[in-house]
């Protein structure tokens, strides 16, 4: 898995295209949370549940429908709009792109089983030909160590410095608009 702050930092970075009349401190703590929200699954290891399960590390959790349920849900529970509204549409689509990025970044690491993207329907694990960004340990006292700032390393490039240059163009393009 990447690490949480190149999750967070990546959903963060998606969110400067939503409208900023949408954008709210409980907006970009939603965001973060949607973020890194599939790697609850890791529970599964302390409960004995393996790895490669419809309920293991990296399998339903990370799917293309997980993410949709956590965007719709994350609206209807957080905003007071229609879900078929400009905004409840807009809101939906952001937080299940949130969610969903990090299954991408996940496919985009050097380690793990893959991603079950299609799960229930199908959990075949996947990556991306092109692998990165190192894969983060899991546990915070593996997180600073040598592995730990490989990762960041990786990240560096791969997740932050992109996602920055997003934000920019997000920003450049929102201030011409206006």
């Amino acid at each position: 898995m990447a690490s949480a702050f190149g999750h967070a930092f990546a959903a963060i970075a998606l969110g400067t295209s939503i409208p900023k009349t949408y954008r709210s401190t409980k907006f970009w703590i939603l965001a973060v949370i949607c973020s890194i929200l599939p790697d609850a699954d890791v529970i599964s290891f302390s409960l004995g549940i393996p790895y490669d399960s419809f309920w293991g590390h990296r399998g339903f959790s990370h799917s293309l429908l997980a993410a949709c349920i956590v965007g719709v849900l994350i609206t209807i529970i957080f905003y007071r709009t229609s879900i078929f509204s400009k905004k409840g549409i807009s809101l939906i689509l952001f937080f299940t792109l949130a969610t969903a990025s990090h299954a991408v970044l996940d496919a985009m690491t050097t380690g793990g089983l893959g991603v079950a993207f299609f799960s229930p329907w199908d959990d075949t694990r996947h990556f991306f030909s092109w692998r990165p960004i190192q894969v983060s340990p899991i546990g915070i006292q593996n997180f600073f160590s040598k592995w730990g700032l490989r990762v960041i390393l990786s990240e560096l490039i791969y997740i932050f410095i992109p996602a920055a240059v997003y934000m920019v163009i997000s920003y450049l393009i929102n201030k011409k608009r206006k």
